[in-house]
């Protein structure tokens, strides 16, 4: 969980300065929200690669987890 709120909270950060620096050059409304939301976007692939393969390995063992729980369960009705 950790992991995903870390990289969540980088990408917020990621767009929020993108949205402060096209502001400072004078872009304002839609435009900048749009153009913030494209910019981190992109920046963040090579910037949070880490940080989203982290992620991604904590949320498949959660996954995992989760099924052979199923699994366990399963097996115990069958068995009864």
């Amino acid at each position: 969980m950790r992991a995903t709120v870390s990289y969540t909270l980088l990408r917020v950060l990621l767009f929020f300065a993108a949205a402060l620096v096209l502001a400072l050059f004078g872009v304002h409304g839609i435009t900048l929200l749009v153009a913030a939301l494209i910019i981190s976007s992109i920046l963040s692939l090579p910037l949070l690669s880490r940080f989203r393969d982290r992620m991604s390995m904590s949320l498949t063992r959660r996954v995992d987890k989760f099924h052979a729980q199923l699994d366990e369960g399963t097996r115990a009705e069958d068995g009864d």
